[in-house]
């Protein structure tokens, strides 16, 4: 029961009871109710300034998390960074010099991505900076495996063609070691036959009619013929991306055709004494940079012999004479060369 209000009444000299009509009375709690509104949001302004909801907690960790997590891949960024650049110091400073072939220049390797921001979604977050740090950093390294890759499908390429040159490039005898009974050496001499001194464009070694002639490099046969010029039956064979060519003469017959492919160590044909020649031998002949430039085949052995087989050869070369012998065709000569026969 509410209370009663009285009012002392100082013309009749008694208490009055206050009579509170009804718009007083909302006027009042009116009055109480918006100033409750009013400390209500002061209070919440005031409390969400000092402390966190459990939502905004929950994303302020997530956050954090966030950014943490972007840091984390931003030093494991830097540590490829090292192990990319050690892979383009082995690639320019080991590999490309190996192979032949120049280094890229680093205008190349850290080319960056022109036009457009990239980055431009990444922006206005609270994690923004690290965000394109992240991604600007990964998109370099990115752009540096995409070269290097490139880089190593060149060396392969490189390298596969120096193995077809390794294997194309003469590096052996033309007959085995084991069968050479003597040696000519490459230069001026007399001629055994005509007498008079002139040039001897290539190495003769002397053997037993029928010694299988070996392909000292893997080509094509381009000749396979009776040469007018004194060479006999003689096979020629072009080696291909190395630019140079090998001569075989007075072969005891005919040896391969032309277009056959060969490889090192395969059997061409056979040691004869055809054409302009005084016993059984195989004039052996290495011409570089053309057909027709020959070059002393002296220094094309370095496959087949150790050094001092090698030395032993060069001094047989430099000292020998030519042998004059009877010969005849052995009997046991195959009627056919045999492509699977190998120098051992």
């Amino acid at each position: 029961m509410a209370k009663k209000r009285y009012i002392y009444n100082q013309e009749s000299l008694s208490y009055d009871e206050v009579v509170v009509t009804l718009k007083e009375k909302l006027i009042k709690w009116g009055s109480i109710f918006a100033a409750s509104i009013v400390i209500s949001v002061i209070y919440f302004v005031i409390y969400s300034h000092l402390f966190d909801t459990p939502k905004e907690r929950t994303m302020t960790n997530q956050l954090s998390t966030i950014k943490f997590n972007y840091q984390m891949l931003l030093q494991d960024l830097n540590n490829i960074d090292l192990i990319m650049s050690d892979i383009q110091k082995r690639d320019d400073d080991i590999y490309r010099i190996i192979l032949e072939s120049e280094p890229i220049p680093s205008s190349i390797r850290q080319a960056g991505i022109g036009g457009v921001n990239r980055y431009e979604t990444l922006e206005g977050y609270v994690n923004s900076s690290v965000m394109i740090a992240a991604s600007r950093h990964t998109d370099n390294i990115l752009r540096q495996l995409y070269v290097q890759s490139i880089s190593y499908d060149e060396l392969i390429d490189k390298a596969l063609q120096q193995e077809l040159m390794t294997q194309s490039r003469p590096a052996i005898l033309p007959i085995a070691n084991k069968d050479v009974r003597n040696i000519s050496r490459f230069g001026m001499r007399p001629h055994p036959i005509l007498g008079y001194t002139r040039m001897h464009s290539g190495m003769d070694f002397s053997a037993k009619a029928g010694t299988p002639i070996y392909a000292t490099g893997d080509g094509i046969v381009v000749k396979s013929e009776y040469s007018g010029g004194g060479y006999g039956w003689m096979v020629v064979i072009d080696h291909g991306i190395v630019g140079y060519h090998t001569l075989y003469g007075h072969m005891l017959k005919k040896g391969l055709e032309v277009g056959t492919e060969v490889k090192r160590g395969q059997v061409i044909g056979y040691v004869g004494n055809t054409g302009l020649s005084a016993s059984p031998h195989v004039h052996y002949e290495v011409h570089q940079n053309g057909y027709g430039r020959q070059v002393n085949p002296i220094h094309y052995y370095y496959n087949d012999l150790s050094d001092e087989e090698y030395y032993q050869l060069v001094e047989q070369a430099q000292n020998s004479e030519e042998i004059f012998e009877d010969w005849e065709i052995p009997d046991d000569f195959p009627q056919e060369i045999i492509l699977e026969d190998e120098v051992e």
